[in-house]
């Protein structure tokens, strides 16, 4: 039996990670559940599309800036208070989403939504870190992995099926029921841990909020305002810029801190902890360049329903669990960076094999069979990656160590967001023009210039994209229907390209992160009495410093 690093009165340490993957799969499902419920939540609120747009980017915002200072807030009162507080706050306001009467409100209950969602997260990693021993612990983040790439990849088959079947609202509401009994088994089973109270850094956690939101704010809004000005003297670099200013600020202020800090920048004098954390951003920034324009093409492109066009995941999404606790046992017998390259590894084959395979008229088919090494390779680094990365926290810096992990993984999945969103925009504003230009050709000549005309102003936007181009006013009947056909195939062809476009961004975020998880160096387990030791929360794991 695995002897648990604190007193949980006679139970294993695998009784208290029930509640926590429980809560964790409802926060990594809510990241990614609504892009497919979104044409539906246009329709119900006579919304635009970067109306809705605000409904995911809410929720990842105020996950991704509020997520460190709950890490150090854990540390302080208690990983279990804060998870217990953030299931709450994450129940409660999932009831007002799927209740909301306007776009606005919507928007604002995905804000509070986020605020629980980051609550809870590093408090999951700190518990697992601080109850199970060294020897055991990887397989403890195993499951913690699977349930994060599992959640992520089925998040679009679970939203496609809820809203097919019930509505959009039952994307939310379906949180209610999995936050009660998370709440009920989490008072049970979950232990009040030692806190440490220490000084709070309230002006840390003022620079990191502010340097954060305006820095994804930035990314985020950037093609909104067509990384251009926002308002007066102030533009989109201006902001980003101001944010990465800030956050410089943030560190000489932590710096001067020391040990005081919000995040003591000794965390990251050791490799692993800074590699994984790059790992951990690129792994995040695929996550999601990888969904974003692939949905848009199964349901505008191929003309899948939403629940169809999710199905393609779902062989991926199943693997990937399969896989993940595999993954994290494997961890704690080999060294973990291997396991973590060779998971970036098939993920990057993946990407290759749906790059060479996408066109208008691929079928659905081909693209599950290339998807299969993406559920492999997510499968493969999660856990392993966590592991590398939480082996040298101890029983005080837990929370904080957590608490960064997690802010930089959610800033990479928003800054991937961004970065996909302007690539693949950019892209099909040159694309989609020079696919017409390749297929006016095959039309009568008094058909060409009526086909100029559609694609003349060149509005490619994914809005105009899902709704289709539509013929010139005056052009009917069969001369309409070549023209439609015509457009289409311009269409399929040049978002065909953008999208491969968009992929390779992705390949190069894979590669880094699967260089970085290269040079990470295999723990060095001590004496085995130092287990014993550790009781006080102390990591029996020290990873090489840099």
């Amino acid at each position: 039996m695995t002897t648990p690093l604190v007193d949980l009165k006679g139970r294993s340490p695998w009784s208290v990670l029930p509640p926590l993957v429980l809560g964790f799969f409802m926060i990594m499902v809510d990241t990614t559940i609504v892009n497919i419920a979104v044409p539906s939540i246009q329709k119900a609120f006579d919304a635009n599309l970067t109306d809705v747009g605000w409904v995911n980017s809410g929720y990842l915002l105020s996950f991704a800036v509020l997520m460190l200072p709950a890490g150090r807030l854990g540390d302080r009162y208690g990983p279990r208070a804060l998870f217990m507080f953030g299931l709450v706050l994450f129940t409660v306001a999932s009831a007002a989403c799927g209740l909301a009467g306007s776009i606005g409100f919507l928007i604002l209950a995905r804000v509070v939504q986020g605020v629980g969602a980051a609550a809870m997260t590093p408090q999951t990693m700190a518990v697992i870190t601080r109850v199970f021993p060294a020897k055991s612990r990887g397989a403890a983040l195993g499951v913690w992995g699977m349930v994060a790439g599992l959640a992520t990849i089925a998040g679009p088959v679970l939203g496609g099926l809820l809203v097919e079947s019930w509505g959009w609202e039952w994307i939310f509401y379906v949180n209610i029921p999995v936050g009660v009994v998370a709440l009920v088994w989490a008072v049970a089973t979950v232990p009040h841990l030692e806190t440490h109270k220490r000084y709070f850094d309230v002006a840390g956690t003022v620079l990191a909020v502010v340097g954060l939101f305006l820095l994804i704010f930035g990314l985020q809004e950037g093609d909104t305002y067509d990384w251009g000005t926002i308002t007066g003297p102030i533009g989109i670099w201006e902001l980003i810029g101001a944010g990465l200013v800030v956050l410089g600020v943030f560190v000489f202020w932590q710096h001067r801190l020391g040990e005081k800090a919000l995040l003591p920048l000794r965390l990251f004098h050791y490799r692993n902890f800074s590699l994984a954390n790059v790992s951990a951003f690129m792994i995040s920034f695929a996550m999601l360049g990888i969904f974003f324009p692939l949905t848009i093409f199964l349901q505008s492109i191929l003309g899948l329903s939403p629940l169809h066009a999710a199905l393609v995941n779902l062989p991926a999404s199943l693997l990937s669990g399969v896989v993940a606790p595999f993954a994290g046992r494997l961890s704690d017998r080999i060294n973990g960076k291997w396991v973590v390259a060779a998971g970036f590894g098939f993920i990057a084959l993946s990407l290759v094999l749906v790059y060479s395979v996408l066109s208008p008229d691929v079928s659905e088919a081909t693209l599950v069979w290339c998807m299969i090494p993406f559920g492999f390779g997510t499968g493969l680094v999660f856990s392993p990656m966590v592991n590398l990365a939480t082996a040298g926290l101890d029983h005080r810096t837990a929370g904080a160590g957590a608490g960064a992990f997690n802010t930089i993984r959610q800033v990479g999945s928003v800054v991937g967001s961004a970065a996909i969103v302007a690539m693949l925009t950019g892209r099909l504003t040159t694309t989609i023009p020079d696919a017409a230009r390749s297929v006016v050709s095959t039309l009568p000549g008094d058909l060409q210039a009526p086909f100029a005309k559609i694609f003349s102003g060149g509005d490619v936007s994914a809005d105009t994209i899902q709704q289709g181009f539509q013929p010139p006013a005056g052009v009917t009947g069969d001369a309409a229907r070549q023209i439609g056909a015509a457009a289409q195939q311009a269409v399929g062809d040049g978002f065909t390209v953008a999208v491969k476009d968009t992929l390779l961004l992705v390949v190069g975020a894979l590669v880094v992160g699967g260089v970085a998880a290269l040079f990470m160096s295999p723990t060095r387990r001590k004496a085995a009495d130092t287990d014993a030791a550790s009781g006080a929360g102390e990591s029996a794991e020290e990873p090489a410093a840099v």
